[in-house]
């Protein structure tokens, strides 16, 4: 009896699936659940349907070739093969290709940027900046050779000639598209002399206009600081380019018209200011003569001098109040100042001595108040209204 290890198992009906026909080159469709995208770029995913479920792996190679995220809950077309992992002896979907079931692969990229896009709120109108009325230098970001720059050129030229067209020449179609035109949007910004930038194309299908629908053209848009207007495609084509620019003109030649404003406008702006400037000097003016002539007819002006002299009397007569008040403080404040001085006057310890007292104080100068501060025989000197006397007490009583 040959006995036969769980690996030889593992391995034998593993070369079996990997040998089989119909098995080694298959298209499945199902719903993706459990998807999880691994850091090392593998993605691991199950993919089912109402009667049943499989496990499923697309390796980082394949992985990186998708042009959109698959995610749980998504139905797809996958690609692939059958196989076993040999660890655990379950059999395994192995896609190498996948594409969205009933929906193009480059739409679905395209509906999930845009959901992500507008959830981090790069869409919103407060982001939007004012494209100008009176550009003098206008930015065209387009292929030189399409027929969007010469539809904008000539669209431009018609409306005004004095109005400057700088053609920045990109790629607008294929992979290297999406990475020149970010370096163009960049090239506008550090030049600084534009007051507004036209990004736009001709009209083609997803494929062709997919380099505005790249992330990083959007991000681009959003970050310049002179205000874009986009003008990609015909009227009916919409690209992310559209949604973040700060205005989205349906075809190029809309996108000059909005740009470039056309002379006879500017004359009527230039008429219609000058006629409000008239109107408001004219009300400034026929206020000012309003207010002249109700000062010249006032009485105040017409009787100038008299108003004067009626200052000149109620003046006067203010200062002799004010005056007179002084006065009356000031003598008061005098004899309050000579009440004190006297009541200093009369407490001041030199004229006590005047009178004929004295003051007497020990030899080491204290002040002698009670007989209790001296003794017998202690020597004292007394102080008078003139001079002093030298003394011994011979007797301290009460």
């Amino acid at each position: 009896m040959k006995v036969y290890t769980i690996t030889q198992i593992n391995s034998y009906i593993k070369k079996i699936l990997e040998n089989d026909i119909l098995l080694r080159d298959i298209y499945v469709e199902g719903e993706i659940s459990n998807f999880k995208a691994h850091g090392s770029g593998h993605l691991y995913f199950t993919l089912k349907d109402g009667g049943g479920a499989v496990n499923s792996v697309m390796f980082r190679g394949n992985a990186e070739k998708l042009k959109f995220m698959p995610e749980s809950g998504m139905k797809v077309l996958a690609r692939g093969y059958i196989s076993l992992y040999e660890k655990t002896g379950q059999y395994q979907f192995y896609a190498t290709a996948m594409e969205p079931a009933g929906i193009g692969a480059l739409y679905m990229k395209y509906e999930q940027l845009k959901r992500r896009l507008e959830k981090s709120g790069v869409f919103d109108a407060k982001y939007k900046k004012n494209i100008p009325t009176l550009p003098k230098t206008v930015a065209v970001i387009t292929s030189p050779t399409g027929a969007a720059v010469r539809d904008i050129i000539n669209v431009a030229g018609r409306r005004n000639a004095n109005v400057e067209l700088v053609i920045v020449p990109v790629l607008v179609q294929g992979e290297n598209a999406a990475p020149d035109i970010v370096r163009a949007i960049e090239r506008v910004n550090r030049w600084g002399k534009a007051d507004v930038i036209i990004l736009g194309r001709g009209g083609g299908s997803i494929e062709d206009l997919w380099a505005f629908n790249e992330e990083s053209v959007a991000r681009a848009i959003f970050e310049s600081d002179i205000p874009i207007i986009s003008a990609v495609g015909h009227e009916t084509d919409f690209t992310i380019a559209d949604f973040i620019a700060d205005m989205r003109a349906p075809t190029p030649s809309a996108a000059a018209e909005i740009a470039v404003p056309a002379g006879n406008e500017i004359g009527n702006k230039v008429e219609n200011l000058y006629y409000k400037l008239s109107k408001c000097m004219l009300n400034v003016l026929n206020e000012r003569i309003s207010k002249y002539k109700y000062a010249v007819n006032s009485y105040s002006f017409k009787n100038f001098e008299n108003t004067v002299y009626d200052n000149e009397v109620y003046m006067a007569e203010v200062l002799n109040r004010i005056y007179s008040s002084i006065s009356r403080d000031l003598s008061h404040s005098r004899l309050i100042l000579k009440n004190c001085l006297d009541n200093i006057e009369n407490k001041s310890p030199v004229n006590i001595l005047k009178k004929g007292y004295a003051l007497a104080y020990k030899k080491n100068g204290d002040l002698i108040k009670n007989n209790e501060d001296v003794k017998t025989d202690d020597e004292i000197y007394l102080k008078l209204n003139k001079g002093y006397i030298e003394a011994r007490v011979i007797k301290a009583g009460e």
